[in-house]
C-alpha cells in the first residue's frame, strides 16, 4: 500500500499529529466528538434541526481536523482487526489472479479497437489501442506517468477516438475529482497536441465528421464567492479545431449561446456527429434524468450565426437515448412503453409523430440500452440481474437473441461509426470471469481480450432467486450468493447490497472481493427494490420521489425475509449502499436497527434536505426532489437519514466510507451522519468514518485502494459478528 495515497493507510502515529495539529494525543485514538451548533429552520411549516450544519463548510480548519482526527481513529481500530491482513492479501492475490481488468471497449473503422485496460497487478487503466481483435497492443496514455510526477492518483475519465484514427481525445482527472481536463493525443507520434483544455467533466465530446475538429462541453470557472451549486449551470459546448489555442474555440450551444431555444440554466449539452451524416443532433440532459430537449441541425451550419436548430423532442417526449445514422435518428423511449422501445426517426421529416418502433423487448424483459452496426439495431435486454443481447435486422422488430455462453450480464461495445456486422460483447457472471466474444450471426467466438494465467481456485458457489414480500405486498426480487451446501441456522455473515435510484439495477458481475467474503462463510444478497429499473420505468418511479419510501421499506423486508429464512440473525446481518444507495441503507438502518448487527454507509445521501446545496446536489432535485418546493419537501425529510438519528436508539455499528475529493456526495454528509450517529447511538457498538484524502465517489481510485477498502470493509463486518477479534 502507498503509504501517502490513503490517509487510512499506515501512517506513523508521531508525523501524522504534525499533519493536523495539536488536539490529538497518542493515547487518545477514539473518535473525537463534535461540537453541537444547532441550526434550526421551519421549512414549510416544519421545524428542522441540523446540529452539524458547520461541517458543510469542509474547508474551515476545525471540521478538517475532525475529519482527520475521525480518520486516524478509525484507521487505529481497522488495522487491529485480526483477520484484515489476510483479508487484503487474499483479496490483492485473487483479483490478479483473475488477470487484466478491460473496460470502455469501442471499434473504429480500420479494424481499430480502443480500451482501458489495468494489467494484473497494476494500480491503474491505461488507454490501448490494437489493430485487429488480435493485434498487438499499444499504450497510448498511461496515467501512473502523471501520478509519479504529482505523487496524487491520476485517472482517465473518457476518450473518443477520431473517426480516421489520427486523433484520441480524451480526459483526465487527479485524486478522484472527477474534474477532467481535456486533451488531444495524436495516435502515429504519440504526442499531445495543443494545451489541456480545463473544466470537461463530461465525456460529451464528439468528432466532426473530417476528423478536424471537435465539441465538447465545457464548465463555466468559477467567480470568487460563487456558490458550488453554479458549478454545472450555464456550461457550454464549444468548437475547436485539433491544435487550435483556446481563444480560438468558438461557444456554439448552451444557455447562454442558443438564447431562443428555451433552455434552462441546468442543461447541459453535447453534440452528437456520425461520419455518414450531413445532420448534427444537440442534446441536452441535467446531468441527472437522460430525457431532455434534443434538436437537429446540418452540420455545415455549425458555426455560422443564426444557425437553425430545429427542434424533436423535449422533456415530456421521455426520450432517454439517442443514435444518428445517415438521415436518421434512432430514439430509445418509455413514453408509451414502460420497458422502452427505439424509434426510427426520419431528420428530413423530424416531427416525433412520424416516428416508427424499430425495436421491442420480449414479454417480461426490458431493452435496456441499444446502438446501432452497419446492418442491424443491437439491443440490451434485461431479465432479472441477467442481460442478454438481441439483433434487430431492418424491419425486424421483435429481433432475435444471442445465444450466450453462460448466462449472465452482457455489454455491448460501441461501433460509434456503424463499420461492422458482427457483434462485439463482454459477458461476466457472479461465477464466470468476464470473456469477450464477437458473434457474426453464424458463430460465436472468445477473441481473448482478457490475457489471465491459470483460472483461480474458487469456492463452489450456490445462486439463489428469491422474492421478498415487501410493507404492501409486492414481491422484492433479491439474488443470493453462497457457498455451496451451506447450512441455514441463521449463523452465517451475510450482507445485503441494494441501491434504488435513477432506474440503476443490480447486476451479474464477477468480484473478486465478494469471492473473498464468501470463502470466509459469507452470504451475499442482492436486492433489485424499487427505483431500479429491474422491472421498467413503473419499477424505478415506485421509488422515486414521494414514493421512494418503498426503496428502504423493500430493504427492510429482503432484511427480514434473509432472517427468517435462516441465512443470518440479527447478529449477524450486514447492510450496504452507495452514493444514492445510502438513502437504502441509511434509511432502512434508522427504520429497523433491530435488524442489523452493522452497516456500510459508502459514499452515501445522508441529508437530503442539505444536498441540493452543493455542486451535484442541484442536479439531483429531478431524482428526489427540492426541499424548496412545498409539495416535494415532505418526502426529502423522508428519505433523509441523518435527520432520522434519533437520541438513545440502539443502533448497529455503521463503517461510513468516503474520499474527500467526492464530486458527487459532498463529504459533509458522512462527516454530518457519523457525528450524529456517534452522538445518538446507546447500543456502545463503533461508528467510524473511513476517509481518504486522494479519492473522490470511487470512480478512478487505484487497484491499491480498492482492495484496501473491500478488506476494511470485510474485516469490520466480520468482528461486529464476533468472527473476527481486535489485536491488543
Amino acid at each position: 500500500m502507498n503509504n501517502f495515497s490513503l490517509l487510512l493507510g499506515r501512517v506513523g502515529l508521531g508525523l501524522y499529529l504534525a499533519t493536523i495539529g495539536a488536539g490529538v494525543g497518542a493515547a487518545d485514538l477514539r473518535p473525537p466528538v463534535a461540537p453541537v451548533r444547532d441550526v434550526v429552520q421551519v421549512l414549510h411549516g416544519v421545524t428542522v434541526h441540523d446540529p452539524y450544519r458547520y461541517m458543510e463548510n469542509v474547508k474551515d480548519p476545525q471540521v478538517q481536523r475532525w475529519l482527520r482526527a475521525q480518520a486516524l481513529a478509525t484507521r487505529q481500530t481497522l488495522d487491529r482487526i485480526d483477520i484484515r491482513d489476510a483479508l487484503l492479501r487474499r483479496i490483492e492475490a485473487l483479483s490478479q489472479a483473475t488477470g487484466d481488468s478491460i473496460a470502455n471497449v469501442v471499434r473504429m473503422p480500420g479494424d481499430r479497437v480502443y480500451y482501458l485496460k489495468r494489467p494484473a497487478g497494476e494500480k491503474q487503466f491505461k488507454l490501448m489501442l490494437r489493430t485487429g481483435l488480435g493485434g498487438a497492443e499499444k499504450v497510448l496514455v498511461d496515467p501512473e506517468v502523471l501520478t509519479r510526477r504529482h505523487g496524487v492518483p491520476h485517472a482517465i475519465n473518457y476518450f473518443v477516438p477520431s473517426w480516421d484514427g489520427r486523433y484520441v481525445a480524451y480526459g483526465v482527472s487527479a485524486g478522484g475529482s472527477e474534474d477532467a481536463s481535456l486533451s488531444i493525443i495524436d495516435v502515429g507520434r504519440g504526442k499531445t497536441v495543443g494545451a489541456p483544455i480545463p473544466r470537461v467533466r463530461e465525456g460529451l465530446v464528439s468528432w466532426l465528421p473530417d476528423s478536424q475538429s471537435f465539441t465538447y462541453n465545457q464548465l463555466k470557472p468559477l467567480r470568487a464567492g460563487q456558490p458550488d451549486t453554479e458549478t454545472y449551470l450555464d456550461s457550454r459546448v464549444v468548437w475547436q479545431k485539433v491544435g487550435a489555442s483556446a481563444n480560438q474555440a468558438m461557444a456554439v450551444f448552451g444557455p447562454t449561446v442558443t438564447k431562443g431555444l428555451g433552455l434552462t440554466r441546468l442543461d447541459v449539452a453535447g453534440l452528437i456527429f456520425s461520419p455518414d451524416s450531413s445532420w448534427m443532433l444537440a442534446r441536452t440532459t441535467d446531468t441527472t434524468l437522460p430525457e431532455g430537449l434534443l434538436f437537429v441541425a446540418k452540420v455545415a451550419d455549425l458555426g455560422k450565426p443564426g444557425v437553425r436548430w430545429q427542434p424533436i423532442s423535449g422533456y415530456a417526449d421521455k426520450i432517454t437515448e439517442v443514435v444518428l445514422k445517415g438521415d436518421s435518428a434512432y430514439l430509445m423511449t418509455y413514453l408509451h412503453a414502460p420497458r422502452n422501445e427505439v424509434l426510427k426517426l426520419d431528420l428530413k421529416q423530424p416531427q416525433l409523430s412520424l416516428a416508427r418502433v424499430v425495436a421491442t423487448p420480449p414479454e417480461g424483459t426490458v431493452l435496456e440500452d441499444f446502438s446501432l452496426n452497419r446492418d442491424s439495431l443491437v439491443a440490451s435486454i434485461r431479465e432479472g440481474t441477467s442481460v442478454g443481447v438481441r439483433r434487430y435486422a431492418e424491419g425486424d422488430s421483435v429481433g432475435q437473441a444471442l445465444t450466450p455462453a453462460f448466462v449472465g450480464a452482457a455489454t455491448v461495445h460501441s461501433d460509434p461509426a456503424h463499420a461492422y456486422s458482427d457483434i462485439l460483447y463482454t459477458l461476466s457472471g457472479w461465477t464466470q470471469l468476464p470473456q469477450t466474444f464477437v458473434d457474426d450471426g453464424k458463430t460465436t467466438r472468445d477473441v481473448g481480450l482478457h490475457s489471465r494465467l491459470e483460472r483461480p481456485v474458487l469456492p463452489e458457489i450456490e445462486i439463489t432467486e428469491l422474492m421478498a414480500p415487501s410493507h404492501d405486498g409486492t414481491l422484492i426480487p433479491m439474488t443470493v450468493l453462497h457457498r455451496k451446501g451451506l447450512k441455514l441456522d441463521g449463523n452465517n455473515p451475510t450482507l445485503l447490497d441494494g441501491y434504488g435510484a435513477y432506474g440503476f439495477s443490480e447486476t451479474a458481475h464477477f468480484s473478486p472481493s465478494t469471492m473473498v467474503w464468501i470463502e470466509h462463510g459469507g452470504v451475499m444478497a442482492y436486492a433489485n427494490v424499487r427505483g431500479s429499473g429491474v422491472y421498467g420505468n413503473d419499477w424505478y418511479k415506485a421509488g422515486f420521489k414521494a414514493t421512494k419510501s418503498n426503496t428502504w421499506l423493500d430493504g427492510v423486508a429482503c432484511a427480514r425475509e434473509l432472517i427468517a429464512r435462516g441465512y443470518a440473525s440479527p447478529k449477524t446481518l450486514a447492510i450496504t449502499g452507495g452514493s444514492a444507495g445510502g438513502i437504502f441503507v441509511g434509511r432502512a438502518v434508522t427504520s429497523a436497527p433491530e435488524l442489523f448487527a452493522a452497516a456500510i454507509f459508502n459514499v452515501g445521501m445522508m441529508d437530503t434536505i442539505r444536498s441540493e446545496e452543493s455542486a451535484n446536489g442541484i442536479t439531483n432535485t429531478s431524482e428526489f426532489g427540492s426541499s424548496k418546493s412545498a409539495a416535494e419537501f415532505p418526502a426529502l425529510l423522508e428519505m433523509s437519514t441523518y435527520h432520522h438519528i434519533r437520541d438513545g436508539v440502539a443502533y448497529p455499528a455503521v463503517l461510513l466510507v468516503h474520499g474527500l475529493n467526492d464530486p458527487r456526495v459532498d463529504v459533509w454528509e458522512s462527516a454530518k451522519a457519523t457525528a450524529r450517529l456517534q452522538a445518538a447511538s446507546s447500543s456502545g457498538k463503533p461508528v467510524l468514518l473511513r476517509l481518504d484524502l486522494q479519492a473522490g465517489h470511487g470512480i478512478g481510485s487505484t487497484a491499491t485502494q480498492r482492495y484496501a477498502m473491500s478488506a476494511d470493509i470485510y474485516s469490520f463486518l466480520l468482528w461486529q459478528m464476533g468472527l473476527a477479534r481486535l489485536k491488543p
